[in-house]
C-alpha cells in the first residue's frame, strides 16, 4: 500500500483537515495519478455532513480530478506517463449488467462505485470505502480514467467531471439542437453550464431566476434572454413555449409554475434536489402530455464525449481557485451561494 497525505473529515462535526491515508499497490490494469487540481462539490457538503445518511467516515471528498499520469499497469495500453488526464464521479461497476453494457455505468444495476464514500470493489487499502481527490494522488483502473483536452484552461476543466456532465448529459440524451427553445433553472454551479451548453449546441436559451441581479451574468454566459420566475407577466408570455427545461435548483422548491412553460410532449429535467419536491399539480402534465424526468451524471463514454465537446467549444467552468487549507471556509461560502460558480483546489498546495 501506498500512505498519501490527503484532507478529511473523521465525523460529521469535524472540519477538513490534513490527514494520512493508504492507497492500493498497482494492478495491472491501474493508472497512478499525481492530482494537479480537485474541484469542490456541493455533494462533497452533504457527504461530509451525513445529509444522505451514508456517509463512512474517515471520509476524503473530492470527484472532480484533474492531473497527471505518473505510473501505468503493464496491461494500461489507453494511457502514458505524463498524459493529462480526469477522474470524475465513479471509479468502477460491476460491468456485466446492462446499464454497464450501455455505457450507462451511474446507473450499474448493482451499485456503481462512488470515487469516495463509496464501496471498494477491488480491495487492497487499508479502508473497505474509496477514497476522493483532496489528496496528492489516486489510483484508479484505466477504464474510468478520461482524457483532458490540452487546449483549455486545465483548472477549469475539474467541474466539467460533475457539473459538466450532470447538465450535458440531459441536454444531450434530449437531443437539444439549433431551433429549440430551452430554460435553465437557477443560475450555481450546475445553472452556469446548464447554460453554456445549451448555447452551444445551438438552442435559445433563458436564464429562469427569481434574482433580478443575475440577468447580466447569465446573459454573459450565453442566455438569450431572462425570466424573473416570480413575475406572473414573464411567466405567462412564455407560456407554453419551451422544447425542454432544465432544472438545476438544489432544494425542495415549487416545479408547477416551470411545467407550464412546457410545449406539449416536451420535458423538465430534475438535476439539483434530491430530497422532496412540494406537491405537482397533475393537471400541469396531463394537459399538454407532459413530463418530469430525472439524471444523474453520465457514463464513462458520455462523460469523454462532454469533455471531446469542451475541447472543441472552448468551454470550461467558471471558478474561484483556493488553497487546500482554505476548504472549510469554502464549503461554508458554497453553502452560502457565496461563489462564481465554482471552487477549484490547487492541490500542490497540499504538498507544500
Amino acid at each position: 500500500m501506498q500512505e498519501i497525505k490527503a484532507y478529511g473529515a473523521q465525523d460529521k462535526d469535524a472540519d477538513l483537515k490534513e490527514m494520512t491515508i493508504k492507497r492500493r499497490d498497482m494492478n495491472p490494469n491501474d493508472v497512478k495519478i499525481e492530482i494537479l487540481y480537485c474541484g469542490v462539490c456541493h455533494s462533497d457538503i452533504h457527504a461530509k455532513n451525513n445529509d444522505w445518511g451514508n456517509a463512512k467516515y474517515p471520509i476524503v471528498p473530492g470527484h472532480e480530478i484533474i492531473g497527471k499520469v505518473v505510473q501505468v499497469g503493464a496491461d494500461v495500453s489507453k494511457y502514458d506517463e505524463g498524459d493529462l488526464v480526469g477522474v470524475g464521479c465513479m471509479v468502477d461497476s460491476c460491468q456485466e449488467c446492462s446499464a454497464c453494457e450501455e455505457d450507462l455505468e451511474q446507473f450499474c444495476e448493482n451499485g456503481m462505485t462512488g470515487t469516495y464514500n463509496g464501496k471498494d470493489r477491488i480491495g487492497g487499502a487499508e479502508s473497505d470505502h474509496t477514497f476522493g481527490g483532496y489528496s496528492t494522488s489516486i489510483t484508479v483502473q484505466e477504464d474510468f480514467v478520461l482524457k483532458i483536452p490540452e487546449n483549455i484552461d486545465t483548472k477549469a476543466v475539474a467541474p466539467l467531471l460533475c457539473a459538466g456532465i450532470t447538465t450535458y448529459s440531459p441536454l444531450n440524451h434530449w437531443n437539444i439542437k439549433k431551433g429549440d427553445k430551452v430554460g435553465v433553472v437557477g443560475l450555481g454551479g450546475l445553472g452556469h453550464m446548464g447554460i453554456k451548453f445549451a448555447a452551444a449546441m445551438g438552442a435559445e436559451t433563458y436564464m429562469i431566476t427569481t434574482s433580478p441581479d443575475k440577468a447580466e451574468d447569465a446573459k454573459a454566459l450565453g442566455a438569450d434572454g431572462v425570466i424573473l420566475s416570480k413575475e406572473e407577466d414573464q411567466l405567462n408570455k412564455h407560456k407554453g413555449s419551451f422544447d425542454f427545461i432544465l432544472n438545476t435548483v438544489p432544494v425542495k422548491h415549487d416545479i408547477n409554475p416551470y411545467l407550464n412553460l412546457l410545449k406539449r410532449d416536451a420535458t423538465m429535467c430534475m438535476v439539483g434536489a434530491i430530497e422532496p419536491l412540494e406537491p405537482m399539480h397533475g393537471g400541469n402534465v396531463i394537459m399538454g402530455r407532459k413530463r418530469v424526468s430525472g439524471s444523474l451524471i453520465g457514463g464513462i463514454k458520455e462523460t469523454q464525449e462532454m469533455l471531446d465537446f469542451c475541447g472543441e467549444k472552448n468551454i470550461t467552468c467558471d471558478v474561484e481557485m483556493i488553497r487546500m487549507d482554505e476548504i472549510n471556509t469554502a464549503f461554508q461560502r458554497v453553502q452560502d451561494s457565496d461563489v462564481k460558480y465554482r471552487f477549484v483546489i490547487d492541490m500542490q498546495s497540499l504538498k507544500n
